[in-house]
């Protein structure tokens, strides 16, 4: 599946249907090394995708064996595995509810960019996904969400109905820390009622043309 290459990793079933949600989750300690986890979730075209995933093609395109799916899931485990500062990595397949998860620890933040890095690098991430998304300064108490590139350019590019795929997708960011949030740059996050965390949710469409911003400075106390 080529189509939608600039979103995240486990987006096989995303050229089928356009109701999904992807989530990532980070809890961060207040040493640096924390948990991290995103999760493609679509549950609620579980019925559609069922129908699809006893047809050969759709619209013109292969649809993907629950094996392929399987194959594509562990390499990206395999490779989170063999990065420096990444440690306990799993993956879950609900093939009857079609939500996939990836999850690990990590020792600091920019594992995580090493670890997407790689996956770019194997060709098992699309050329155009962003992956230098996190950095943090632990001296100072601040955790920064990089600036992503705009990629309206590409989604115009899309016929019309590969851009009905963003139609109803939906994307969350929840960062949890140890420490109190004491001040952030982008108010599109909302914080928790005891501020130790933040999400962000909205439309991926809104994030791909940059009608929301996914930057944000976050200084800890």
């Amino acid at each position: 599946m080529k189509i939608i290459k600039y979103l995240f990793l486990f987006c096989i079933f995303l050229s089928l249907t356009s109701c999904f949600d992807v989530i990532d989750k980070i809890n961060m300690k207040a040493d640096g090394s924390g948990e991290y986890a995103v999760i493609l979730n679509a549950s609620k075209s579980k019925t559609r995708l069922q129908s699809i995933s006893k047809m050969e093609t759709i619209n013109g395109k292969k649809v993907p064996k629950k094996s392929e799916i399987e194959s594509k899931v562990n390499q990206a485990s395999n490779v989170f595995k063999s990065v420096p500062g990444i440690s306990n990595v799993k993956t879950s397949l609900d093939f009857d509810n079609f939500i996939i998860k990836l999850s690990c620890n990590f020792k600091k933040i920019e594992n995580i960019n090493s670890g997407l890095e790689q996956l770019k690098a194997k060709n098992i991430i699309g050329k155009t996904v962003p992956t230098q998304l996190y950095k943090q300064n632990v001296a100072e108490k601040t955790f920064i969400r990089n600036k992503i590139a705009s990629y309206k350019n590409d989604y115009d590019k899309l016929s019309k109905a590969d851009k009905e795929v963003f139609s109803d997708a939906t994307y969350t960011s929840i960062l949890q820390f140890e420490n109190v949030i004491k001040s952030q740059s982008n108010n599109s996050y909302t914080v928790s009622p005891n501020k130790k965390a933040i999400k962000l949710n909205g439309n991926i469409l809104d994030f791909i043309l940059q009608k929301k911003q996914i930057q944000n400075t976050i200084s800890l106390n």
